[in-house]
């Protein structure tokens, strides 16, 4: 365990970083199963997921490049669900 002043305030808001980030990579973990598993109506969801996929990535949690390709691959999913 640190030692210093400086470092056990790194420690503390590390974790606390930590569980808000933990919060968040669940919520994005939610709305993609939700879209897949979304028997109709998946094109609502998938608006809703793309929305906190990329407040996700603005805010640094999941990389932008991660959240394109979820995005990409949901979309997919979507319109070959509607078809």
């Amino acid at each position: 365990m640190a030692n210093h002043k400086s470092a056990l305030k790194r420690a503390r808001q590390n974790e606390n970083r930590r569980l808000r980030n933990k919060g968040i990579k669940t919520r994005v973990k939610s709305v993609v199963k939700a879209v897949r598993t979304a028997d109709t109506d998946a094109a609502a969801k998938l608006d809703a997921a793309k929305s906190v996929i990329d407040k996700a990535a603005k805010r640094g949690i999941i990389h932008k490049r991660t959240a394109a390709r979820t995005i990409s691959r949901l979309t997919k999913y979507a319109n070959s669900v509607a078809n």
